[in-house]
């Protein structure tokens, strides 16, 4: 994977295949879909993911419209998120699994959020995440840029893989909650849960090889529990849900 190119649509089938590959990796994403699932109802309407191509959320959403921004031989639909050709209010939820801090333009994509989603439907987001312990490791080991001192909420995009700030949901919903607030006042925030202080590092990522054995994830996932008093502290990752409110 390092070798490869970040926006070939080989690379990112290979992306595929590593965390399909990797039991302690592909038990994470696993974890994050079920989560996922039960905070959707999916009697009716239509899940957009965005950003589908490495992952397989489809295999526990009958139905979900997949999309990615570079041609993928998985996705339904290649689109860009700052416009999405999708017609208003027919979304029932949008869910992005690390995928938001990869958005060059975070406003251009909040107001197709508002656009696509029906009263009550939801924005479901799985992020890295800014904390003493996460900004260590992010800064010094993640190859993907980490800059939660940055001034607005776009960065430049030269690579729409690679191209990012990995603090982008930190300084959207938490450092600029409230100028959020006051952009859009129809998505009212849900639930921002810090989580996952040291499971993804365990898996190896999509970068490195496995430290531990699928076998062994029940332990570690007990042991991180364990920590669940500390993860607003440590927390490298955090679950976002948004609702779409009445225009009234």
């Amino acid at each position: 994977m390092r070798d490869s190119d970040t926006d070939d649509s080989h690379a990112l089938g290979l992306r595929r295949k590593v965390i399909q590959s990797k039991p302690f990796l592909r038990r994470i994403y696993q974890e994050w879909y079920q989560w996922v699932v039960s905070s959707i109802l999916l009697s009716d309407g239509r899940v957009l993911e965005l950003g589908s191509g490495m992952g397989f959320l489809a295999d526990y959403i009958p139905g979900l419209f997949t999309s990615e921004v570079i041609p993928s031989g998985h996705v339904s639909l290649i689109t860009d998120a700052r416009d999405i050709p999708i017609a208003g209010s027919s979304l029932h939820s949008i869910v992005l699994i690390d995928v938001f801090h990869h958005i060059p333009d975070a406003r251009r994509f909040l107001v197709e959020v508002v656009r696509t989603l029906r009263v009550g439907g939801l924005l479901i987001l799985v992020e890295p995440w800014m904390t003493s312990w996460s900004r260590f490791i992010y800064t010094q080991f993640h190859p993907e840029p980490f800059l939660p001192n940055a001034s607005n909420w776009e960065f430049p995009s030269k690579n729409p893989l690679y191209s990012a700030n990995g603090a982008l949901s930190w300084i959207v919903f938490k450092r600029d909650r409230a100028m959020f607030e006051q952009e859009f006042p129809l998505l009212k925030i849900v639930q921002i849960q810090p989580f996952m202080p040291f499971r993804y590092l365990l898996s190896g990522g999509i970068t490195y090889r496995s430290f531990q054995p699928g076998w062994s994830f029940p332990f570690w996932k007990s042991m991180e529990n364990c920590l669940s008093p500390w993860f607003p502290s440590l927390g490298m990752f955090v679950k976002i849900i948004l609702r779409r409110t009445d225009d009234d």
